[in-house]
């Protein structure tokens, strides 16, 4: 209902007008309330306008008819309330034409929670004879005049009338969008909420993210430039900037995707404990796999800005100083640089894995998107997913093995008995994969299989008590 949107005024509906069969109502005329009535239009409604003012009337789609407020409502059964709840106030001297309509609020808040009841139950008590659906507040009026091809086409609809919230939701199909009944009208509080939250199912993997980031990047400081400048008095602070920043990122990127196929991996051992799989998990496992595509996403980017650095290494003025000195004492000294195939072979691997696991990195992140995911069936997603993922994860955690090779051998990487960071990174990692190999194995992979195909072992309830005290997990 707020954005500075398009002049409506001259855009011409798909459908003919007189084909038309039903008539809705529209109280406001900004620019949701113009935008509604456009799609309606489209849709094959009569639009009707109800408005206590004409300066708005030059605005509004062609084929809509604007009358005051009093005589709209008469024609209409449905009424859509485009208004604010500070506006609401003159409807209760419509009160006896709004009896037995059904008033569909469509408002938000500045701010979560911001009174006592939600606009849509204030509503229903100002106006107790009428009926109140609460729905269209998560849509935006750029969704609804781009025909949702660039937004989200569900639409939250919650009363508690049964046939009026029906009808609302067969207009919302017939506008393209998909409604989702959310139950009585006291879920209008959590619809009403829901637009205002900013990136909700983001918050968590973004604070693991930035905690993590963190921690890497001070350990990585204390460990390198620190204890360099502590022990030899060498200032490479310089190296923050690139090196370290380089250093963080790969680090980061992998413990983030350990933890996105870690908590899958615990699932299973609960359940092979349990013998069963209809109990739920722990609330905080459940939260960890909800935001599993979330973590995936972040690891992907910092994956890119890892990328990114590593092409730049060559143009650092450090690395052609460094190159030009160790040329200049090699010709200085007569010498030759020699050529070691093992060296070669591990530096090619190295390059080879961090190729091939970053291009399924982005290959799980395309197929994460809803666009995709939506095209291919479950079977498809889940082995792009699970078994694609578990691929990336193995060479991933591959290339970081050789970056390492056999530096953890050497006591002298152990600045002040501290193991380096990309150590750090293989922790996750590594367990993840010791433990899906053993769910791999034929014994444990049978048993696992029986219990999600719901055999249960050592039953202590009986089966109605079963499902009554449990979900389906």
């Amino acid at each position: 209902m707020d954005g500075d949107m398009a002049d409506v005024s001259n855009m011409v509906p798909l459908k003919d007008i007189s084909a038309k069969c039903d008539r809705v109502c529209i109280f406001g005329t900004g620019d949701f309330g113009r935008s509604l009535g456009y799609r309606f239009l489209q849709a094959g409604y009569n639009v009707v306008y109800g408005s206590r003012g004409q300066s708005n009337y030059g605005l509004l789609p062609k084929g809509s008819e604007v009358l005051g407020h009093a005589e709209a409502a008469e024609k209409c059964d449905i009424i859509i309330l485009a208004i604010h709840r500070e506006q609401y106030g003159f409807l209760s001297s419509l009160s006896h034409i709004l009896e037995r309509k059904v008033l569909v609020d469509v408002s938000n808040n500045l701010k979560m929670n911001q009174y006592p009841e939600s606009n849509a139950q204030y509503l229903a008590q100002l106006l107790p004879k009428a009926i109140v659906v609460k729905a269209f507040n998560t849509v935006s009026a750029w969704a609804l005049q781009s025909g949702t091809l660039d937004a989200s086409r569900q639409v939250f609809v919650c009363g508690d009338d049964a046939e009026s919230k029906e009808r609302v939701m067969d207009i919302a199909r017939r506008l393209g969008l998909t409604p989702l009944d959310q139950g009585y009208l006291l879920a209008a509080t959590e619809l009403e909420n829901y637009p205002l939250q900013l990136f909700p199912l983001w918050r968590l993997p973004f604070y693991i993210a930035v905690g993590l980031t963190a921690f890497i990047f001070f350990y990585s400081v204390l460990t390198d430039v620190i204890y360099r400048y502590v022990t030899e008095h060498v200032d490479i602070s310089f190296r923050i900037a690139v090196s370290l920043a380089n250093r963080v990122f790969p680090v980061v990127s992998l413990i983030l995707l350990g933890s996105v196929y870690l908590p899958g991996v615990i699932a299973a051992y609960l359940q092979l404990h349990r013998k069963t799989k209809y109990r739920r998990f722990p609330s905080w496992l459940d939260r960890w796999m909800l935001c599993r595509k979330q973590l995936g996403l972040v690891a992907l980017g910092f994956a890119f800005l890892h990328v990114l650095y590593t092409l730049i290494i060559p143009n650092r003025y450090y690395v052609q100083n460094k190159r030009n000195n160790f040329i200049l004492s090699k010709i200085k000294n007569n010498e030759t640089f020699q050529f070691d195939t093992t060296v070669a072979w591990r530096h090619d691997m190295y390059m080879s894995l961090g190729i091939l696991g970053f291009g399924l990195y982005v290959l799980l992140g395309i197929t994460s998107l809803p666009s995709v995911s939506n095209a291919v069936n479950w079977r498809e997603f889940r082995f792009v997913q699970s078994k694609l993922g578990f691929v990336t994860l193995m060479l991933c955690t591959g290339h970081a093995l050789l970056y390492g090779w056999n530096k953890f051998l050497y006591s002298s990487r152990y600045n002040w008995y501290l193991p380096p960071a990309y150590m750090l990174s293989l922790v996750i990692p590594c367990t993840v994969l010791v433990l899906k190999f053993f769910l791999m194995t034929p014994c444990i992979d049978r048993k696992l299989t029986k219990i999600r195909q719901g055999w249960e072992g050592n039953v202590k309830h009986k089966p109605s008590q079963r499902y009554k005290d449990s979900s389906l997990v």
